[in-house]
Parts: structure tokens; C-alpha cells; sequence
């Protein structure tokens, strides 16, 4: 069943310490779900962890996870190479996407490798729910800034660009991250750029972003850009809490 209209849940969190299990699904993972609008079976969630290599002990928990939240998992590994021939079967049959942190830069670059960038897009205008958190946010907008390449931020430009944005994750949490957002819109390379805290989502439905949402009770959502006057502007998000 897929989501009325184009949808991506960007994020910077949806996991939390499980009582019996390592992790559990939070609630930014349980609104994704929720959007696509699932009702007489259990919903079908794909993960992608290619920012973390295809970790089999990350894909061991996250399934632990959705069991316990009467949801259906599969995983879409690219180590050490694709599960099926029908990668855009797998994906087209799946309600929502939920693409693991990591190195946004590798993710992109083995995503258009394998030809995923495409079948992301066609299930994105298809109806999937595309939803993720924080290399799994970033690689839906245009780009942000990224430790893909060591300690050190730099700004990616090379994003998917399905949204029209750049985006800025983790704002709160990493301290060198809002610097260098402003930074970024202050010399061009950056253009609006939509950012979350810990714990914080931001809900597009096409293009246009919809709505804040939050897990958490003191997290933030923002959008930086250029003022009138050339000067950089940051800007809190109304946010609703979940």
C-alpha cells in the first residue's frame, strides 16, 4: 500500500535501548511506518546499511527490533553483493525504506554503483516511504557537512537531490556541526539547509517540507539560510512532538 504522495522521513534518531533486546524502535522509526499507511498485515520495512558496511550483527538487531514491533524486515546488502537479481522488486515490495547512519559518501557512491540511486527514486514517486537516520537523512537532500572523511567535517555536495535542500543532522549533539552549517550558507555552498537535533525528523511530502516532528522532548529542528541582507539566519522549526 503505498504512502499518498511522495514521502521521506529524515531524521537524526529512531533507535532506543530495548529492555530485552539491544535496541528498540523509537518513535521516529514507528511514524515512518505509520505513513505508509499499512492496515491488515504487518508492515514490510527494508533496511539499507550500507553506511555501516553491511554490519550482520547491526542487521541481526534491527530485525530483533522490528519482531518486536510486529513489523517484517529484510535487508538490502550490497556486501559482498546484492541479495537478489531483483533489487527493484525487493525494494518496490517493501512500505518503507529506513536507510542506517555511517559514511554518507560511501553509501552514495556504492548506491550509484549498483544502480540504487534510480530504484530509490522510482520508489520514492512509486509511494515507499523513504525514512532514515543520519547518512540516511543526508543522502536524500543535496548534500551538508559529513565525517565520512575523518574527524574533520567537510560538506558534501553530491547528494541525491530528491529534495531540493541541504541538510545538517545531529545539531545539537556534534558541536562543530551548526559552524559549519552556517558557515557553509554564509559562502554559497550551502543553500537552505534544513537541521535536526538528536532525536528529531523532518517529514517531506514531494518536495516540500511538511512538518517537524520529534522523539525527544527538548529537540530541535531548524532552517538555515540567507537573510535579506546577506546575513546567515537560523530559524526554529515549529515542532511536533510524537
Amino acid at each position: 500500500m503505498p504512502a499518498e504522495q511522495p514521502t521521506i522521513l529524515a531524521t537524526s534518531g529512531g533507535y532506543r535501548p530495548g529492555r530485552r533486546t539491544r535496541l528498540e524502535f523509537a518513535p521516529l522509526v514507528h511514524h515512518a511506518v505509520e505513513l505508509a499507511g499499512v492496515s491488515g498485515r504487518a508492515p514490510k520495512i527494508c533496511q539499507i546499511g550500507t553506511a555501516m558496511g553491511d554490519q550482520r550483527t547491526w542487521n541481526a538487531d534491527f530485525s530483533e527490533a522490528a519482531e518486536l514491533a510486529g513489523y517484517e524486515a529484510t535487508h538490502l546488502n550490497l556486501f559482498p553483493m546484492p541479495p537478489t537479481d531483483d533489487v527493484r522488486g525487493m525494494v518496490l515490495g517493501c512500505d518503507v525504506v529506513w536507510v542506517q547512519g555511517g559514511s554518507v559518501a560511501n553509501l552514495l557512491a556504492l548506491w550509484r554503483l549498483h544502480g540504487l540511486d534510480e530504484v530509490l527514486r522510482e520508489a520514492w514517486q512509486s509511494g515507499v516511504v523513504l525514512a532514515g537516520v543520519s547518512a540516511g537523512s543526508l543522502c536524500w537532500h543535496k548534500g551538508g557537512p559529513t565525517d565520512s572523511f575523518g574527524p574533520e567535517l567537510r560538506l558534501i555536495g553530491n547528494g541525491l537531490g530528491f529534495l531540493p535542500f541541504h541538510n545538517g543532522v545531529h545539531y545539537d549533539s556534534e558541536e562543530r556541526r551548526r559552524p559549519m552549517v552556517h558557515a557553509g550558507v554564509a559562502s554559497g555552498e550551502l543553500g537552505r539547509t534544513y537541521c535536526t537535533d538528536d532525536g528529531s525528523g523532518l517529514l517531506y511530502r514531494g518536495t516540500e517540507l511538511v512538518e517537524a516532528v520529534a522523539e525527544r522532548k527538548n529537540s530541535g529542528a531548524y532552517v538555515v539560510d540567507l537573510g535579506a541582507d546577506g546575513s546567515v539566519e537560523e530559524t526554529a522549526l515549529d515542532i511536533r512532538r510524537l
